[in-house]
Parts: C-alpha cells; sequence; structure tokens
C-alpha cells in the first residue's frame, strides 16, 4: 500500500499546482520524507526530479546526498546542472570527484563551456573549494568596492573589468546585467549580442575574441549607479582538469 509521503512524492510529476502543493507539504515533513524522496527519484520525470531537488535544498538534509550524486549523471543536462548545484549548496561530503567525473564527461563530448550545465558544475566545484577562480586585482578590487549583495560588479568599469580580464588570459564567456532598487535585485535587458566562440581555437585567439565580443557589449551596456554587470569567465585550466 502506498504511504501518504510515496503519495506526495508522485504528485511531483503532476501539474504545476499539484506538484507545489505536494512540495510545500514534503518540506513540511521535513527530514522525515527525505530518504522516501530519494527511494521514489528513479520513478519520476524531469519536472519531477527537478522538484525533489528543490525539496532537498529546502529541507537541507544531507542524506539525499548520494541520491544527488546518481543525478549527476541524469540524461537531462538541466537535472544533472540542478544536482550538481544542490551538492554544493548542501556541502555533500564526497560530491567533490564526482563533480570532477562528470565535468571531464562535458569536456570529452565537446559540451560548450558556455553552456548551462558545465557552468553549473564548475560553480559547485568552486564553492566547494575544488576549482581557484582566478580573479585579476581590478576585478577583485570592484568586487570588495560593492555591497556584499550586490549581484556583480558596477556596470560604469564594464570595459575596465573585461581588458583586466583578458589581459590575465581569461576567456569571457558572457555578462547579466542587473538593477538594485530598493534593496531589491531586478533583472535588466542587456544588449542582445550575442556571440558563440570557436573552441577548437587556440587559446590567446579565444581570449582576443571574447575580448573583443564583450568590448562591443560594453558599448552598448546598460550604465548607473545602481546598475551592476555580473560576468561569466573560465582559466585555461578549465579546458584541462
Amino acid at each position: 500500500m502506498t504511504s501518504p509521503i510515496e503519495a506526495l512524492v508522485q504528485q511531483l510529476d503532476g501539474d504545476d499546482d499539484a506538484s507545489y502543493a505536494a512540495r510545500v507539504q514534503l518540506v513540511g515533513i521535513g527530514r522525515d520524507a527525505t530518504l522516501t524522496i530519494t527511494d521514489g527519484l528513479p520513478t519520476l520525470g524531469r519536472f519531477g526530479q527537478l522538484t525533489a531537488i528543490e525539496v532537498f535544498e529546502e529541507v537541507a538534509d544531507r542524506r539525499c546526498g548520494p541520491a544527488l550524486v546518481a543525478l549527476l549523471d541524469n540524461d537531462d543536462p538541466t537535472v544533472g546542472e540542478w544536482a550538481a548545484e544542490a551538492l554544493a549548496n548542501l556541502e555533500i561530503d564526497g560530491a567533490v570527484e564526482p563533480l570532477r567525473r562528470v565535468y571531464r564527461a562535458c569536456l570529452e563530448r565537446a559540451t560548450p563551456p558556455d553552456w548551462s550545465e558545465p557552468v553549473g558544475i564548475r560553480w559547485a566545484l568552486t564553492e566547494l573549494c575544488a576549482r581557484t577562480l582566478v580573479v585579476p586585482p581590478l576585478a577583485a578590487r570592484l568586487h570588495v568596492m560593492t555591497d556584499a549583495d550586490a549581484p556583480g560588479r558596477p556596470s560604469a568599469h564594464f570595459e575596465e573589468i573585461i581588458n583586466d580580464l583578458a589581459d590575465h588570459d581569461q576567456v569571457i564567456l558572457y555578462s547579466q546585467f542587473w538593477r538594485v532598487e530598493g534593496g531589491r535585485t531586478y533583472g535588466t535587458p542587456g544588449t542582445g549580442l550575442d556571440w558563440e566562440l570557436d573552441w577548437t581555437s587556440a587559446w590567446r585567439e579565444l581570449v582576443e575574441e571574447a575580448r573583443a565580443w564583450s568590448l562591443l557589449e560594453a558599448s552598448e551596456a546598460p550604465v548607473g549607479e545602481n546598475i551592476f554587470v555580473a560576468i561569466t569567465w573560465i582559466d585555461r585550466t578549465d579546458l584541462h582538469p
């Protein structure tokens, strides 16, 4: 006979209302639901698994660690990305080597480094102190100068930061703009500029091509005292971990 918690787990795959209601109840149950959710994960579809990951993070029960590690190999890259980020957020012991393994797998199948899955895995490794983000002097200084909750660095210095990163051999992947107002953060439309790097190129060619595109973006980017730019970049070692 299906238990009430098992029934809630299956509802995670339902429509938006049913899934949300089940999520709220499972979070309310807390740790007593964790193992039942992990047992039910293989029976859930993509939506249910993503919602289950959200429950794990809200409940913050580290017993879900092995289940999250198993989800790293999911056929859906978004599920794998969310699982990676949850492993970092929950500081799961033993997560580093599985994360390194799936990151190497991304590189081996030539997943572009700016796609969300490798971006999420790199972020998780950084949070777990298993990857060192190279932060050049100007970029570091501007980050320290902003409010601790600011979602990036002042957009007025965007061009300077671009050159600082490129001069220190970093490849810029993309940038996002945010507006801080009344203590809240809002996404701000950027330039709409989009580019694709040729990842078969030599590293210095990638650095300079990314610099050129980013400087073009900076010439059209929104600027203001409350506008911040969050830049995502990688080091040469990220392609050869």
